[in-house]
């Protein structure tokens, strides 16, 4: 059977034992496999929520309709441990990842866990390392890195058990711009060349900028679900609810005022510079 859908939400609705109201409300969304769809929303919308629901850290509302699929699976109680090894979390600190005492023992944790032999073991761990150019840091401290290494090292350990879904639950909100366009980089590639599917988590509009698809919480409801130039050409959603928009949608928005029409195909920063260099040879 061919899945469509890496993820999916059916009417789920979840509430915190402490709290009265629902942090969610039958929400509805579809996550495309092998896409990269990015999650928004202001503090408190319900966005980090639906990352534990994902993984099985929490179940939805008993009684309350609600199904989750995974990977074609149905999520329950009985099967989160299968859903689990489909899914890796990279999390918001990089420090709270670590439990090796250097970089090659932390990748290699989850290999252990899974009883895989020691010789497949060391050539996966150099694999994926590679694969986010941290090979050269196998036998360092985690304490010595970067916020960047560590969460390349983070990246590279969930590499390592392959998953079919990664989640970026703002796990780019404590780097530097240079260490979160890195590792925005990397995932964009390591997407491609693995068929993952990506779905982030973040208050970075310019993160959500890159993605196929964009998914816009409010008050534990979805507001809207479209790509991302559909919904940051909707100037006024986005900052209805406390989010700014990219800044290259604010200067295709500020450009077409002047009377400087760009092309819908025209998206990314790149994009628009080359197209304004090529509008400015033909004066």
């Amino acid at each position: 059977m061919t899945i469509s859908n890496a993820i999916e939400f059916k009417d789920v609705t979840f509430t915190y034992p402490e709290s009265k109201a629902p942090v969610l409300k039958k929400i509805n969304f579809k996550v495309k496999k092998g896409s990269w769809t990015a999650l928004i929303g202001h503090n408190g919308s319900g966005k980090s929520t639906i990352s534990k629901l994902i993984n099985g850290l929490l179940l939805p509302d008993k009684d309350s309709g609600s199904v989750i699929t995974v990977s074609g699976m149905n999520l329950n109680s009985k099967n989160v441990w299968d859903i689990r090894e489909k899914v890796g979390i990279v999390f918001q600190n990089p420090d709270n990842q670590f439990v090796g005492a250097t970089v090659g023992d932390d990748v290699a944790f989850g290999l252990e866990n899974r009883g895989v032999p020691r010789d497949q073991m060391v050539q996966t761990v150099k694999k994926v390392l590679s694969d986010v150019g941290m090979l050269d840091y196998i036998d360092a401290e985690p304490a010595n890195l970067s916020g960047g290494q560590k969460q390349r090292v983070a990246i590279a350990g969930i590499l390592a058990v392959e998953p079919e879904i990664i989640i970026l639950d703002e796990s780019t909100s404590m780097l530097d711009p240079s260490g979160r366009d890195q590792i925005l980089k990397i995932i964009k590639r390591l997407m491609s060349e693995k068929n993952l599917t990506i779905l982030s988590i973040t208050h970075d509009i310019d993160e959500a900028d890159m993605a196929d698809n964009v998914i816009v919480l409010n008050d534990g409801k979805i507001l809207a679900q479209a790509s991302p130039t559909e919904i940051f050409s909707q100037t006024e959603m986005p900052r209805q609810i406390g989010l700014d928009i990219p800044f290259v949608d604010k200067l295709i928005y500020k450009l077409n005022q002047l009377g400087i029409t760009i092309p819908k195909d025209v998206q990314t920063k790149d994009e628009l510079k080359q197209y304004l260099c090529q509008l400015n040879s033909k004066k």
